[in-house]
């Protein structure tokens, strides 16, 4: 038998007091990264995703809508062309959605709109990329490391994560990118991935119509990427549009604030606003805004290892947070003998001592170290331990950062399994 609660009872210490930062100290100059991180972490999302309900549209985009219908049926009065095995000629909600996507990737000019439709049914088509979610590409070794979808967001988008640090190392860089064969198998591999995760939304006006990307900077040999990540990102802009709802950048290097102060003139402001930028000690507690903790891979910040989604939604996880100079403790309690308890917990950013100990209820029982104090680092990932109590009692997780001031997002679960048999 189970028993968990997502409400275990948190004690917090009296943080440490430390001076107050005098109000009157003038303001320093700010770098265009320090601007670009406030804009994009510490204010509200600005982007606001279509609903794709026909109500909403003003009379001119359904207009627009209407016209590019009757220029697609012109086109192809023999056949009813279809893209993600939904006919765009249909009498259909899924195909309305669909061209709206198109036509709002072109602010609803219907000339341009269905040029680039024709183009992608052109591309999709010559790719065959209707038939790539049964091949089998290799990549083994890339698999839920470089590009993977796991989990969906707090709104239900499909996830898909993004990391190139690995290139940085040769041998596997010319393993992958050697020559323009494995190149071009690396980005059918890539719109495989893609693919997969577009099998996942719905179509359908006030459903999940886009996926989040997450891309994680770090590591990433930027020059020696040029190319394939060019030729993926014109890939994706020509014949995906408004599939991406939110784009999340983690571990941002000091020269992404160049770059982006130079492709931003070019960049349009509904594309802007779905940005997300996060510096290395800024992940967790990034990621936490729009994804819950147990959706978020361990090596992120989150409780969510590999396979942990195979078998289902994720077991829910608590939400609290570590203030500067604050000791918590979570307390698991009315825990019988001989049953076992198992729990993960993780600190965004860590950087403070964590330490687990069962306290038996009778008063000349020994208190147990179930784990002794323990630094852990910015680095670690998730903790996740079991205990099976010989007598009843309570078990006490604690985080102690008490030796810093920086306040720290963090998350746990718990399943307290009861014995069957007499202890």
């Amino acid at each position: 038998m189970e028993t968990s609660s997502p409400l275990s009872h948190l004690q917090s210490q009296i943080p440490i007091s430390s001076p107050s930062p005098n109000p009157h100290k003038l303001p320093t100059k700010r770098s265009l990264f320090t601007s670009l991180m406030e804009s994009t972490t510490l204010r509200s999302p600005s982007f606001k995703e279509d609903t794709y309900l026909l109500s909403n549209l003003k009379p001119s985009e359904k207009s627009s809508l209407s016209e590019l219908k009757s220029k697609l049926s012109s086109s192809h009065s023999t056949q009813n062309p279809s893209i993600w095995g939904i006919p765009l000629l249909s009498d259909d909600e899924k195909s309305d959605v669909i061209l709206l996507k198109f036509l709002r990737a072109r602010d609803f000019k219907v000339s341009e709109a269905y040029t680039m439709l024709e183009k992608s049914l052109s591309w999709r088509k010559e790719f065959e990329a209707d038939g790539i979610l049964e091949e089998e590409l290799g990549f083994k070794e890339l698999e839920g490391l470089v590009a993977y979808m796991h989990g969906f967001d707090r709104e239900g988008h499909p996830v898909c994560y993004n990391a190139y640090g690995v290139f940085k190392d040769k041998e596997m860089y010319d393993k992958i990118f050697g020559d323009d064969e494995k190149l071009k198998k690396f980005l059918r591999w890539r719109v495989q991935v893609l693919e997969r995760g577009i099998q996942l939304l719905h179509f359908k006006p006030g459903g999940v119509n886009s996926i989040i990307q997450v891309t994680d900077l770090k590591d990433m040999p930027k020059r020696e990427l040029r190319v394939a990540s060019n030729q993926i990102l014109s890939l994706f802009q020509d014949n995906y549009p408004e599939m991406v709802a939110r784009k999340i950048f983690i571990n941002v290097p000091w020269y992404f604030s160049l770059v982006y102060s130079i492709f931003s003139p070019f960049l349009t402001q509904r594309t802007k606003s779905k940005f997300v930028i996060a510096k290395e000690s800024n992940v967790a507690e990034t990621l936490y805004k729009f994804i819950s903790p147990e959706d978020v891979p361990v090596q992120y910040g989150g409780l969510s290892r590999p396979g942990d989604l195979q078998n289902g939604p994720a077991k829910p996880a608590s939400e609290f947070t570590v203030k500067g100079g604050e000791k918590v403790n979570i307390q698991i309690e009315g825990i019988e003998a001989g049953a076992t308890i198992v729990w993960d917990l993780v600190v965004g950013g860590w950087d403070l001592e964590y330490s687990a100990e069962f306290i038996p209820n009778a008063k000349d029982s020994y208190v147990l170290a179930v784990e002794k104090p323990k630094k852990l680092g910015p680095s670690d990932e998730a903790v996740h331990n079991s205990f099976l109590a010989r007598e009843p009692g309570k078990l006490v997780l604690s985080v102690d950062n008490t030796a810093s001031r920086k306040r720290k997002v963090a998350a746990y679960r718990y399943v307290v399994r009861k014995s069957t048999t007499p202890v």
